[in-house]
């Protein structure tokens, strides 16, 4: 009698493997890459033809391969990174299952060549997708290690058949190379394709010299319009740079997180970037950022997915928190005065692609380069005298006598109001958005500062002042609850249910009474006073949801903004509303000390710069 149940023939095993690790010729790479930094090296080569699909040639100057351990190499589960569940739990390698170097043997043509100190040698093993002895032979090679790659999938035309284009294998590639460069500052990084030098990344050991690289790969443009951040809790930190608002995209194609220096996509860190960027970015659009996370490897699995793109952290609703917090912090600190990445000279990048426009490659760039470090802030905070008076109500006009001290009140600080410009041409400390010159057909205040001329859309920096103002209002009130007069009841999931009865202290912060009434049922009895009139029952299952998912929700929070947003709308200043110089100024000091002042509540840019060398441009000055 045959039996039913036989094992794999092991050539059978590793294609099998190799249609979980190997897709295309960009996961090829990502298995070689990660070997190479494994293994110490302090520079890659990586040399590829036709995309990668004929050739891909991967070069480190690592500690290298013993010749005994050359053709243990190319088995399947032989790494030298782990050996015990200790040592697979704190793992600190990028790669570590052992099936790469062996998938990959399986669907290509391979040789490995390596060599190690004080070996007489180097040696080298060769396979060709099939079953055989690895032959090893003596080969010229200095201390590292070599793999090269050849005619991908040359034995499986199935797998062939559902590679793309050259460019478009190649851009996957690339993108692989990018997010290891921006992983490893110490190592350099070159790729060549089809001999044509692509990337020639040095090491970059100081905030400059990284921040060039992060220049050459995510664009010069990104880092003009990125702040730096660094942020620590107890056993977390995070670093990195985040884009302005105003430099955001149409996709989520510039995005880049590591933890532990482990490249990730990972929902619940997606969802508090997010959830910090919501407030101050434009409908549909998508935030830029490099951000490191670091934390104790216990605290965090990475073994949960083949290609080790997903992890699972232990404590996920207190890195979700640390995350928001730290990125809210961050965007809610932004001012006009606020420095940034600096200009393509001081990076030391060559633009050499044409300028994107619009909001796509941040069209308001200008509310980068204003820099004027203290000398901002004695301006805003010797403006309190009338801002309190004039703003406080809306806009509304002031009085003659108010007007009259007012006006002399800030001309005794900052000479006269209606024509800034000093005629003895003394240097003289300017605030960051400058004094304002006039108003532009209602809508728009043009103010001369140091740098040349702001544009400062009045309605939408004016209903960004009054809308933060509610929200501190509102905040120091807390979230205030209205009894039902009627009890909800719902049926949900045990899950559901249960995740209730071990949140109540979640959804008691965000204002409900909820209480299980059986196995898979729950009766709401009490809501956020601003809500009781919304779809209750929705808004309780989509809280719920976020509470199952990332241990918190914020759409509490996000509902009563979006309410004070609208009322903050209404209540700002309208088009076609005259202002006196007193009253822009005004507008412009409460700006610079207003926390999200660059965006109105919907996200669009409420303030941009013209500089001088610009407007010179413009009327071909000095051409």
């Amino acid at each position: 009698m045959t039996t039913k149940i036989h094992q794999l023939s092991p050539r059978l095993a590793n294609q099998i493997a190799a249609g979980e690790v190997v897709e295309r010729p960009a996961s090829v790479i990502k298995e070689l890459l990660e070997n190479c930094l494994d293994a110490g090296a302090s520079k890659v080569d990586v040399d590829v033809e036709q995309g990668g699909v004929k050739l891909m040639r991967v070069r480190d100057n690592g500690s290298g391969i013993d010749k005994q351990d050359l053709a243990l190499a190319l088995s399947r589960h032989a790494t030298s990174k782990i050996t015990s569940l200790d040592e697979l739990e704190a793992v600190q390698s990028l790669g570590f299952r052992g099936e790469a170097l062996a998938s990959v043997s399986s669907v290509s043509r391979l040789t490995l060549t390596s060599n190690v100190l004080k070996q007489d040698s180097a040696w080298q093993v060769m396979t060709e997708g099939r079953d055989m002895v690895a032959q090893l032979q003596p080969a010229a090679h200095p201390v590292g290690t070599s793999v090269e790659v050849r005619d991908l999938f040359f034995n499986t035309p199935a797998r062939r058949k559902f590679l793309r284009t050259e460019k478009t294998e190649f851009g996957h590639l690339e993108e692989v190379i990018k997010r290891l460069a921006l992983s490893r500052f110490d190592v350099a990084f070159s790729l060549k394709h089809n001999q044509k030098v692509i990337h020639n990344l040095r090491p970059a050991d100081t905030q400059a010299a990284q921040e060039k690289r992060v220049a050459s790969v995510c664009g010069p443009t990104f880092m003009q319009q990125a702040l730096h951040i660094e942020m620590e809790a107890p056993g977390l930190r995070l670093w990195g740079w985040v884009g302005l608002p105003t430099f955001s995209r149409s996709q989520a194609d510039l995005q880049y997180f590591f933890v532990n220096g482990r490249v990730v996509r990972d929902k619940l860190v997606g969802h508090a970037v997010r959830q910090a960027y919501r407030d101050v970015l434009y409908h549909g659009r998508h935030p830029a950022f490099v951000l490191y996370l670091e934390l104790e490897s216990a605290n965090v699995d990475v073994n949960v997915h083949p290609t080790k793109h997903e992890v699972r952290f232990r404590d996920g609703r207190l890195v979700h928190d640390f995350i928001f917090r730290s990125l809210h912090k961050a965007l809610a600190q932004v001012r006009p005065e606020t420095p940034t990445g600096g200009g393509l000279e001081q990076l030391g990048v060559v633009q050499n692609q044409p300028v994107a426009q619009g909001l796509e490659a941040g069209v308001f760039a200008g509310q980068t380069q204003v820099d004027l470090g203290q000398q901002n802030g004695n301006a805003a905070s010797s403006s309190a005298g009338y801002q309190s008076q004039t703003w406080q109500s809306g806009l509304n006009q002031p009085s003659p006598q108010q007007l009259q001290e007012q006006t002399k009140v800030y001309g005794s600080l900052h000479g006269d109001a209606v024509a800034p410009a000093n005629p003895t041409g003394e240097a003289r400390q300017v605030p960051a958005l400058g004094y304002a010159v006039a108003q532009l057909h209602g809508i728009y205040i043009l103010s001369e500062n140091a740098q040349g001329l702001v544009l400062v859309d009045m309605h939408a920096a004016h209903e960004r002042i009054v809308y933060e103002k509610m929200k501190l209002s509102w905040a120091g009130q807390g979230i205030k609850a209205q009894p039902l007069l009627v009890p909800i009841s719902m049926a949900v999931s045990s899950r559901e249910a249960d995740h209730v009865e071990t949140a109540q202290d979640v959804f008691a912060e965000l204002g409900f009474v909820i209480d299980r009434a059986g196995t898979e049922n729950l009766v709401v009895r009490q809501v956020p006073s601003l809500l009781q009139h919304a779809n209750v029952e929705q808004l309780v299952r989509d809280v719920l949801a976020d509470v199952v998912t990332f241990g918190s929700s914020d759409r509490i929070r996000a509902a009563h903004n979006e309410l004070l947003g609208t009322m903050a709308c209404h209540g700002a200043v309208r088009a076609n509303r005259r202002l006196n110089h007193v009253e822009m100024n005004a507008l412009l000091r409460d700006m610079e000390v207003t926390e999200r002042s660059g965006q109105c509540n919907h996200g669009r840019p409420t303030w941009t710069q013209l500089s001088l060398s610009e407007l010179d441009k413009l009327f071909m000055r000095g051409q």
